[in-house]
């Protein structure tokens, strides 16, 4: 029978697993692009004045971020987590009212966003990192990938289903009751972190260093990760929420569209708890570049392939490369800069990934208002992610980075992932 800390971790994990399922990711992004022509249509508005939600959100979550993310330094997660989960649901509610004006459809969204960003991914990951040290990478990745990655594979389901025999309001009243069932696992199972001890590293401190986000901003790592993994997983977010309209915009059905989606978002979940396992192990940020090498291909062969093996091909290799991302963002974050500031460092971080998720779709859609293609913006997130692969061979190893600032933090034994005071 496990041990009462034990039982707890695994509660915590769990709880950690269902709020990522049931996030602003799986329930807006992963969705917008199945609800964005009918939006647009129902309205009479360009595709990028419906997309342009995104780029409201990505304002709000790039302010917000940062404060969210110190007050849960500060004050704890829990209670911040469930008041978000709560507030997503109502704002996606309230966004299925949207009278047909812009500034009405708007506001909307901008309750969306505030209250999605308490509850993203990035703020969960503070509980994982926190309870998990030796697995962290592991945990991480189960968490995150296999949480995104079953929201991002049902939401769009739910959202095709729906809106083929209800229409798009009906779509997101569905998705936002749906978004409130993770409420309870968050009140009663999610706890800020674990008694001295009783994580899965027993000499494990985990408030206890770390740099703040001012000494980590007066390093080159810093600036080095939050371009190449931070704005790379932006870059791929907004692919993400383009799949449906790139591929029907080439002669492919809905279905076969949304299976793609399907194929890119479970690839995504699986290949997050490979790379949190492999980070484990190898920890440098080298193991990431051919993971990059994957999502560039696979846009090539969305944009220019229209065969079903070809397109399902593509969402695989996209899956590989987001799922990469996202596993290494929260997990370099923690092992370069520690604990005791990860809301406020690893909430600037996604405050540039929001701030991309959001911008590159609108440009993407206005692109295609142009020009009646994606091709372009296709290609320059292809270029942003082979900038991303330079800069990532360029930072140093963890380890060798935490021997060089000893002061900041502890050091991490390189065979099994525990703190050692340096």
């Amino acid at each position: 029978m496990p041990s009462a800390p034990s039982y707890q971790a695994a509660k915590v994990a769990i709880a950690a697993t269902i709020a990522n399922t049931l996030c602003m990711t799986a329930a807006i992004s992963a969705t917008i692009g199945v609800f964005l022509v009918p939006i647009a249509q129902d309205f009479g508005w360009p595709r990028a004045g419906v997309s342009g939600v995104l780029g409201l959100i990505s304002v709000i979550s790039a302010i917000s971020y940062p404060l969210i993310g110190r007050a849960m330094d500060r004050f704890g997660v829990r209670w911040l987590l469930l008041a978000g989960n709560l507030g997503l649901a109502v704002g996606i509610l309230l966004v299925s009212r949207a009278d047909g004006t812009m500034l009405d459809f708007y506001w909307r969204f901008a309750v969306v966003g505030l209250f999605g960003t308490m509850a993203a991914t990035g703020m969960v990951s503070k509980v994982v990192s926190n309870w998990f040290d030796a697995r962290r990478g592991l945990m991480l990745g189960v968490t995150a990938g296999v949480g995104n990655g079953l929201g991002a594979t049902i939401m769009p389901i739910v959202a095709g289903v729906v809106l083929s025999s209800h229409g798009w309001r009906m779509g997101y009243v569905v998705i936002g009751l749906i978004v409130a069932l993770a409420a309870p696992f968050i009140a009663l199972w999610m706890r800020d972190a674990p008694p001295a001890g009783a994580g899965d590293s027993h000499a494990m401190s985990p408030l206890a260093s770390g740099m703040s986000l001012g000494q980590a901003a007066r390093t080159g790592a810093f600036w080095l990760m939050l371009v190449a993994v931070a704005a790379g997983a932006g870059g791929m977010t907004a692919m993400f929420t383009h799949v449906v309209p790139i591929l029907m915009g080439h002669g492919v059905s809905l279905a076969q569209a949304t299976g793609v989606v399907v194929v890119f978002a479970l690839v995504t979940a699986g290949w997050q708890v490979v790379t949190g396992g492999l980070l484990d192990r190898f920890r440098t940020p080298r193991l990431i570049l051919p993971m990059y090498a994957s999502a560039m291909a696979g846009m090539v062969i969305l944009q220019f392939s229209t065969g079903s093996l070809a397109i399902i091909t593509a969402g695989a290799l996209l899956g590989i490369g987001m799922g990469a991302e996202y596993a290494a963002l929260s997990y370099f974050v923690s092992r370069y800069f520690g604990l005791r500031h990860f809301g406020t460092i690893v909430g600037a971080f996604y405050a540039v990934v929001a701030f991309i998720q959001g911008v590159a779709p609108m440009l993407m859609d206005m692109s295609f208002d142009r020009s009646g293609s994606y091709v372009a913006a296709t290609l320059a997130i292809v270029g942003a992610l082979a900038l991303g692969m330079v800069l990532l061979a360029l930072l140093p190893h963890p380890d060798r980075f935490a021997a060089s600032a000893p002061d900041a933090r502890p050091a991490a034994d390189s065979a099994t992932g525990d703190l050692v005071l340096a």
